[in-house]
């Protein structure tokens, strides 16, 4: 499943390199602290690889 917007496919990046040991989990933050939580490190890596091009900045509401 990819990412909506640019803000969630950063939130996932954070939270995937947290997964990953590169970043500690303290450092996180709203989205990416629920995304570490919630989500395994495949489901992160579909969401960190989407490309940022034509995404809007952050999800509307809808």
């Amino acid at each position: 499943m990819p990412a909506t917007s640019k803000a969630q496919q950063k939130a996932a990046g954070a939270a995937l390199s947290a997964k990953r040991g590169e970043t500690k989990k303290s450092e996180l933050k709203g989205a990416s602290k629920g995304m570490y939580e919630s989500m395994n490190e495949k489901q992160l890596e579909e969401f960190a690889e989407t490309k940022r091009k034509g995404l809007p900045e952050k999800k509307s509401q809808d």
